[in-house]
């Protein structure tokens, strides 16, 4: 029995494509699960990435396939990334959120298992605010929250700056973005993937 896991993301320079990739990496290693990959659209004009230098940052997961809505119905879990604006989801990943009102009214979601991860610039930018916002919207489809479990203990690392919380993983890029995400953190993700991954094979069999 294959459980479907979907890791949607938006990443304006790379760092949530970063994260996704880790994520995806800790799902695949829970048997029998299918892992894809996807990117909500750009709102973005081309010209502004291009002066921004997002373009030439996202020239590395352009490969990645943009996510449909109708698609959501396949997949048994979702694994949203998004980045931080204002201590909230960014509005590119809004916005894809925002044409599941007819999935919604059917209550196509209803029983999948929900969980995000972001980055923000600084440690105190939105690394819980964004995850815990992003709920909101999971429950009103009535999917399962999953988070991460302070079982996995990395995400209480002090001997270093981490992101990471019971809320999902995270990363700090820094105000020029210049800062990668970091073992620990690209740890915590993994564990993200195979803990949502497990859960919803569990909750499947259970189902029959």
């Amino acid at each position: 029995m294959t459980t479907r896991v979907q890791i949607i993301f938006y990443s304006m320079y790379g760092h949530i494509y970063r994260m996704a990739e880790a994520v995806a990496a800790g799902a695949r290693e829970v048997t029998d699960t299918e892992v894809t990959l996807l990117q909500v659209a750009e709102l973005v004009p081309d010209d502004i990435l291009e002066k921004s230098g997002a373009k030439a940052a996202r020239a590395a997961f352009v490969h990645i396939p943009e996510a449909k809505v109708e698609q959501l119905t396949e997949a048994d879990a979702f694994i949203f990334g998004t980045g931080t604006r204002y201590g909230m989801m960014t509005a590119q990943m809004r916005n894809f959120l925002d044409q599941t009102g007819g999935l919604w009214a059917k209550g196509a979601l209803v029983g999948k298992v929900g969980s995000v991860f972001t980055s923000t610039a600084t440690q105190h930018g939105g690394q819980e605010t964004t995850i815990t916002s992003f709920h909101t919207t999971l429950l009103h489809h009535g999917m399962i929250v999953v988070g991460v479990p302070y079982a996995e203990q990395r995400q209480m690392t002090m001997s270093e700056i981490s992101g990471g919380s019971p809320y999902g993983a995270s990363t700090i890029t820094g105000g020029d973005g210049s800062r990668q995400p970091s073992e620990n953190e690209l740890a915590i993700a993994r564990y993200q993937g195979r803990h949502v991954a497990t859960i919803a094979a569990q909750l499947k069999r259970g189902r029959g």
